[in-house]
């Protein structure tokens, strides 16, 4: 059975008509249960000194005090408050034990994660803290890994991850995303593929194996996936035009090309905007379905 991590608290109150769709997150729980996932891995609260591995550490502190500069917190989108920062600790420690159990069985996904926006200084875009590299950050320390590899399919550059790992070759960075999207500045991956408006799929899974070649030779102990689903073409917040059936297709040659290696793979939600959630946690629950089917056929 493939390995998922969720808690409660990837869950947290926001104002009546926030643009973000919070309750995204226990309902990917609720229909992976529908799926026959499950029992799920509950990770604990990440501590501080483990964010602050990948973040400054004042910034750190400002948001477990929920004492946030207000500029801070207006690029990050959130009330900085202590539930949304209960909801942040807890992603980074689920994406840290994602990446344990893939290690320890092959594959492994997270019901949340992939808050690829938050870089060194402070969080942004939705993203209080960076999950991923925490998640690598933490590992490293702990000698479990040397390298990793970041494949971020979100429809938005994964502009966080690149500046925190700027300049560290044990770290390898790849963002595949819609060129005219937020952030309107884009950081510098290891390599980035800028895709413009409308891309279908056809054209979008072309120029994902071109990514996915590259990407296999690039050494690594784990590859973190960022599955986001907001390159679909009815996502609110993407400028793309995959489908349903495009996402899985990208998930399955992302999985595959990484199994072929031998490699682990933890996989992230990423980013998804729709108003209907039950769509949006079901398209979201693509991601486990191929990467059950993948364990399953070996």
């Amino acid at each position: 059975m493939l390995p998922v991590v969720h808690n409660p608290n990837y869950h947290a109150p926001l104002p009546d008509n926030h643009r973000f769709p919070m309750g995204k997150f226990a309902a990917v729980a609720a229909i992976l249960t529908e799926f026959g996932f499950g029992p799920f891995h509950i990770p604990s609260p990440a501590p501080a000194d483990w964010i602050a591995l990948a973040h400054d550490r004042t910034y750190v502190d400002q948001v477990l005090a929920s004492d946030v500069p207000a500029k801070v917190a207006r690029e990050i989108g959130f009330p900085m408050n202590d539930r949304v920062a209960l909801r942040a600790r807890t992603a980074c420690a689920g994406t840290t034990l994602t990446a344990r159990l893939a290690l320890e069985h092959g594959i492994a996904c997270n019901t949340a994660g992939g808050s690829h926006h938050a870089r060194h200084e402070q969080g942004a875009g939705f993203c209080v803290f960076n999950d991923v590299a925490v998640a690598i950050r933490v590992l490293q320390a702990e000698g479990v890994i040397r390298q990793a590899l970041v494949i971020d399919c979100d429809v938005h550059q994964g502009d966080g991850t690149a500046h925190i790992f700027a300049g560290d070759p044990s770290v390898t960075t790849m963002s595949i995303h819609a060129a005219a999207n937020y952030p309107t500045r884009k950081a510098q991956s290891s390599l980035d593929v800028a895709l413009p408006d409308g891309t279908e799929d056809a054209d979008y899974l072309a120029a994902l194996d071109e990514m996915l070649e590259a990407a296999g030779a690039v050494p690594a102990d784990i590859v973190f996936y960022n599955a986001g689903v907001d390159p679909h073409r009815d996502d609110r917040l993407g400028r793309l035009a995959l489908t349903d059936l495009g996402l899985a297709e990208r998930d399955r040659r992302v999985i595959d090309a990484v199994r072929r290696r031998g490699l682990p793979l933890a996989g992230v939600l990423g980013g998804g905007y729709m108003d209907d959630v039950d769509k949006l946690a079901r398209r979201h629950a693509i991601l486990h379905l191929m990467a059950r089917d993948a364990l399953d056929n070996g």
